[in-house]
């Protein structure tokens, strides 16, 4: 199979041939390579972050055969308005799957760190701010929000909190000492009345973070600048050494992490502690009598609390089971007319979807951040360039998720505009989803379940929908 070459050119301010020439040496580019041209999407010169004609190239991507699919630009820079943009959509398309190509044959890559680095003297307000506060991070000055077991003390210096201090002690003393998993530890934790600064429970997450943080070791380290001995430590060299032998040993795979999607995440709450249920994957793998290894994929959605801080009960229901029962519930609701209750009053959740959008363009803004400092530090030399890229893949595929998100919500506040309106709507979408099911693709079905579906309760037997109102 001979691979497919999707073309992406942008105008030209005050060239009116600049597309033709691009076109141009797109169709040359793919003779000369043996490459089939599959289509063209082209943007205008002022397209910023919204281009369709990149949406519609991003669309085409989702439905292609990723192994043999291209995307050609006459040069890396050209994905985007400026670097930044061209940058985020590099990642997104490879994240997708396909292979970004310049024309010139450039390892791309390679061009965008130099562009990237091109365009770094010229950098205003904000890297200004950044090298002052990277000034303030080599003298050992605390910026931002303190670690857990410390405060800022007398000359913008770490100082014990002495509480919080024996808490982190504690923590790598039954991780080390006695053997305790990230898990067992937080629900010990849990358990015993300890709570976080905010008075939250502990969760893997906070553990592991804590495990992993070298300020316990006595050393600021913020910026990219270590500055030990600022500050005192509540954990030796040597313990903290063996302490991260041992986790990077449980770090079997070093293989891009592979999301599964589930379709009611967001939705799905536990009936026993009314925390949110998660999806979860579980690959297992067994030897027959006879020798042969067989493995299989595992898909289910399990309690939060369970999962992450280790409280409530071990309530898990398999992924495909769940979703097929909140399916059958909608089908017999439309079938039957029965009446389901229904959340809150339809200005609040109006007024919800509203702040949900704010919430994930916000998102979005951090996402950015965090991929650009990736690619800042790779083309200052300061991070690996195959580090940079596997983090970059993974900011980059987040975003579309997001994207995903943002879009769908922007859509149903666009559709809900009056009650009655809402009514039709969700009746007739309701309708749609429910009798074309087998041809949608994954975000059309999780949309339109979101759209239904305020909260699915799930117990061990039974579940309890609550619907939009």
């Amino acid at each position: 199979m001979n691979m497919r070459a999707f073309g992406y050119f942008r105008e030209v301010q005050g060239r009116q041939d600049a597309v033709t020439e691009q076109n141009k040496g797109f169709l040359e580019f793919c003779e000369r390579e043996g490459y089939d041209v599959a289509g063209t999407f082209v943007d205008d010169a002022a397209s910023n972050g919204d281009g369709p004609g990149y949406h519609r190239l991003l669309t085409a991507l989702k439905e292609s055969d990723h192994e043999f699919t291209l995307v050609v630009v006459p040069e890396i820079e050209r994905l985007g308005g400026d670097i930044r943009e061209a940058a985020r959509r590099y990642f997104q398309i490879e994240g997708l799957g396909a292979r970004v190509v310049p024309v010139q044959g450039d390892d791309a890559v390679g061009a965008l760190l130099a562009a990237w680095s091109a365009q770094e003297p010229g950098r205003g307000l904000g890297d200004r701010v950044r090298a002052a506060m990277r000034r303030k991070a080599v003298k050992g000055d605390v910026l931002g929000r303190p670690p857990y077991g410390y405060k800022v003390g007398n000359q913008r210096r770490l100082q014990l909190v002495a509480e919080e201090a024996v808490v982190v002690r504690y923590i790598f003393r039954l991780y080390l000492s006695e053997g305790m998993g990230i898990r067992l530890i937080a629900r010990r934790l849990n358990q015993e009345g300890l709570r976080t600064r905010r008075g939250g429970n502990w969760s893997m997450v906070s553990i592991r973070d804590i495990l992993r943080n070298r300020v316990y070791l006595g050393t600021y380290a913020r910026f990219n600048v270590r500055v030990p001995g600022t500050h005192p430590p509540l954990v030796t060299a040597e313990d903290f050494r063996l302490v991260q032998d041992r986790l990077n040993a449980r770090r079997t795979s070093y293989a891009p992490r592979v999301t599964s999607r589930f379709l009611l995440s967001g939705i799905a709450y536990c009936g026993y502690c009314e925390n949110k249920l998660i999806g979860v994957s579980r690959r297992q793998s067994w030897k027959r009598r006879d020798g042969e290894r067989i493995s299989n994929s595992y898909r289910y959605y399990q309690c939060e609390s369970r999962t992450n801080q280790s409280i409530c009960g071990y309530h898990t229901r398999r992924a495909n089971d769940l979703e097929v029962e909140v399916l059958s519930n909608l089908s017999w609701l439309l079938k039957e007319g029965a009446t389901f209750p229904r959340a809150g009053d339809p200005a609040a959740v109006l007024a919800e979807q509203q702040r949900q959008c704010d919430r994930l363009r916000a998102n979005l803004r951090a996402i950015d951040k965090r991929l650009e400092s990736y690619v800042e530090r790779a083309a200052q030399g300061r991070l690996q360039k195959d580090v940079m890229r596997k983090r970059s893949l993974a900011a980059a595929t987040e975003r579309l998720t997001v994207e995903e998100s943002l879009a769908a919500t922007q859509a149903s506040i666009a559709r809900q505009a009056t009650a009655a309106e809402r009514a039709r709507t969700r009746e007739r979408d309701l309708a749609r989803l429910l009798t074309a099911w087998d041809e949608l693709k994954f975000p059309e079905r999780q949309r339109g379940i979101h759209e239904a579906v305020d909260r699915v309760t799930v117990r061990d037997d039974a579940i309890k929908l609550m619907l939009r109102p």
